[in-house]
């Protein structure tokens, strides 16, 4: 870390850009400088969007904020902006420029806009000494202005027209990304590489692999019977569930980094009453996609086998694979010590995470084999509860970071030298 740069210092010259180049160019420099300063401006647009409700479920909500995003990244001179509607949720967003008319070869920057809370339950905007305190500010609204400010500071000195650069807002991903996943690989395909700004992580560690999800519920059938008069005429759904749960249960390989945990069970009418039906609710996690096919097969083999165990029962799975992981790859790498690289630039932590056991929707420009990064946004903690924060002397360094990395992406003779 550059001991004459400290993170949050508006006014800080700070060292040459990433990539071993040279402060030559008045315009790089330039670039830089129009985000330092802007902590205010910043702040009063996060606050914007914080205070409207975007929970999943809340479409209306979600749709003012996707409207307002649309709004200031179509102000940005050279970014053309695309609504894609959605039957169950907010528009989600797709905006490139000129240059990025195609996905192929282009920077992708990826984020959401949907968060967890529904309406009434975690609201409000408000700083705290130096930390900033709202539902989506760290998840993952506060990475979303970092973007729009980062692309301005570019778009005002002329190079964004000259940087093929496509950024994918989703309205869903705190689901899973049910239809964001299918408009990110769409829009997104062929892709240099993508950078998700998720929240940003205790030291500014950058996160290269996060563990893949799978969503199973166990459905157990049985008959019903009077358990006083005619309890031998009964099947115990609940028993053959216990039986599978237990089994499941026993997959779980911490060495791997494979997990399953059942989550909720239901089922029964009575205790007087042998239960005719039952079901649980399972979480799979995973490090490597081919040990979670795996383990949907497993699960289906005990399924049928409690089933079996318990005469005239049937246990069914429903359900399986949710979210790829991010698999931690050479390419992940390499990208991970590009952007590391700026960060230091700025006074900013660089160390690679430790594998993250949630998923994002980084794992699905992953899939489709796009050099893919996250956890870019600012610096914090409490994400999904409502202690939700980010440190502010972060905001305006993890922009200034960007800049710097999409400089150092500019066509040869354009970019950072």
């Amino acid at each position: 870390m550059a001991s004459d740069y400290e993170v949050g210092s508006a006014d800080a010259i700070g060292p040459p850009l990433c990539h071993g180049e040279r402060m030559s160019d008045a315009k790089h420099a330039a670039a830089l400088a129009r985000c330092r300063g802007q902590e205010d401006a910043m702040l009063a647009e996060l606050e914007r969007i914080v205070t409207l409700n975007s929970h999943t479920g809340n479409r209306a909500g979600g749709t003012r904020v996707a409207e307002l995003l649309a709004s200031e990244f179509a102000a940005i001179h050279g970014l053309n902006v695309r609504m894609e509607p959605s039957d169950l949720y907010a528009p989600h967003l797709v905006i490139a420029n000129d240059k990025a008319r195609l996905s192929e070869g282009c920077v992708a920057l990826v984020g959401h806009f949907d968060t967890v809370f529904p309406p009434g339950t975690f609201e409000g905007f408000r700083l705290d000494g130096g930390l900033v305190r709202g539902p989506g500010v760290l998840d993952m609204k506060g990475g979303i202005v970092v973007v729009l400010t980062a692309l301005r500071a570019l778009a005002a000195e002329g190079l964004l027209a000259e940087l093929p650069v496509r950024i994918v807002l989703v309205s869903d991903e705190e689901v899973g990304s049910p239809e964001g996943a299918g408009v990110i690989t769409r829009e997104l395909a062929g892709a240099a590489c993508a950078l998700t700004f998720e929240s940003g992580r205790a030291k500014d560690a950058i996160i290269t692999q996060r563990k893949g999800t799978g969503s199973i519920r166990l459905v157990a059938y049985g008959r019903a019977a009077h358990s006083g008069n005619n309890h031998a005429d009964g099947v115990n759904a609940i028993w053959a569930l216990a039986r599978a749960i237990e089994a499941a249960q026993g997959l779980t390989d911490y060495a791997r980094g494979i997990t399953i945990n059942t989550g909720t069970i239901s089922g029964g009418q009575g205790r007087n009453t042998v239960p005719d039906c039952a079901e649980a609710l399972l979480d799979l996690r995973f490090i490597a996609r081919a040990d979670g096919e795996a383990a949907i097969d497993r699960l289906r083999e005990v399924a049928a086998k409690a089933g079996d165990s318990v005469p005239g029962a049937r246990v069914e799975l429903i359900g399986g694979l949710a979210r790829p992981p991010l698999e931690r790859s050479d390419a992940n790498v390499a990208l991970y010590r590009e952007y590391a690289e700026c960060a230091r630039a700025v006074g900013l932590g660089s160390a690679e995470a430790a594998l993250v056991g949630g998923g994002s929707d980084a794992a699905t420009t992953a899939a489709i084999g796009i050099a893919s990064i996250d956890g870019l946004g600012p610096r914090g903690k409490g994400f999904h509860t409502v202690d939700e924060q980010f440190e502010l002397a972060t905001l305006v360094p993890k922009t200034e970071a960007l800049i710097r990395f999409l400089l150092g992406r500019l066509p040869s003779g354009l970019g950072a030298r």
